[in-house]
């Protein structure tokens, strides 16, 4: 069994009950669950449509997201994610180019790595080094200046644990703002890049072993195991090709607002919706919604 589920941005509500309907009878599903009025429905099929991503597109065309899921063990046991314009709407490492002066030059090789175009280790040095001898303390103006959390991220952890689910925050970013992320959004572990510092100064080095795709995957598969759970209990949410091996490992991977190679390779895609969306799949109400 396979549940689709029909979402529009939180801000536009522009989910109208007609296309639920019409679509529900085209392919023969079950009767319609509204989720959320005007934003979520969802209804159940007995298999997969074949016009599935025909029907994708011109969803898309209308603000819709469209996402089907197995229907079996819809609600997981864990969240893996991304940080960078994911769990908050900036690039880090371009926040503080822009500090440096080099925010230009940062923001390209940041986009293209994020496109798959680059090494991510390569470009990760590369950036790092553009950084050498700004401030340290620029990472904490920063953080209170530039950096801003992606909606419905406070949403999503606080339902999900409250359901006793585990939430791992896991960058190829910078370890100095996934601790600060982290314990705003109430994740339960963090881990990410260090940048090194000297003198009060960045060194324009990152600490070894730079953590980038594998150690998504590493990270998956060494919390799975303690918490004594399998990857069909984990959800994973990404926007960057440094995501893919965590997002297709896990049971259920999303890529939100991804860019389009990385989006490509991922069967759930949200473009309209905001983090909430990330329940709304898993089969949770508004009504379920914490804080």
């Amino acid at each position: 069994m396979f549940t689709a589920v029909l979402l529009a941005a939180p801000m536009a509500r522009n989910l109208e009950p007609a296309l639920v309907e019409s679509l529900r009878n085209a392919w023969g599903g079950g009767d319609a669950l509204w989720l959320s009025p005007d934003e979520a429905a969802e209804f159940s099929l007995t298999v997969m449509p074949e016009n599935l991503w025909e029907v994708w597109e011109s969803c898309q065309a209308m603000g819709i997201d469209l996402v089907t899921v197995e229907t079996n063990n819809r609600r997981k046991k864990m969240l893996l994610a991304d940080m960078d314009s994911t769990m908050i709407q900036q690039e880090c490492i371009d926040e503080l180019a822009d500090e440096a002066g080099v925010g230009a030059r940062v923001k390209d090789i940041t986009a293209r790595a994020m496109n798959g175009e680059l090494d991510f280790d390569g470009a990760l040095r590369e950036r790092v080094g553009l950084l050498a001898g700004l401030p340290e303390s620029v990472i904490t103006k920063v953080l209170a200046e530039r950096i801003t959390m992606m909606p419905g991220g406070h949403v999503l952890l606080a339902t999900m644990k409250a359901q006793g689910a585990y939430a791992a925050l896991v960058s190829g970013g910078f370890a100095a703002f996934t601790a600060s992320v982290a314990a705003e959004l109430g994740f339960d572990e963090n881990r990410a890049n260090t940048l090194l510092v000297a003198e009060g100064q960045l060194t324009g080095k990152v600490g070894m072993p730079i953590l980038g795709k594998q150690a998504k995957v590493d990270a998956l598969e060494e919390i799975t195991a303690r918490l004594g759970i399998a990857d069909t209990d984990v959800i994973a949410v990404g926007d960057g090709a440094n995501d893919l091996g965590m997002l297709t490992r896990a049971g259920l991977g999303v890529a939100l607002h991804a860019k389009p190679s990385v989006a490509a390779q991922c069967n759930v895609r949200i473009n309209f919706g905001d983090l909430t969306s990330l329940l709304y799949v898993q089969g949770y109400s508004k009504t379920d919604f914490v804080g």
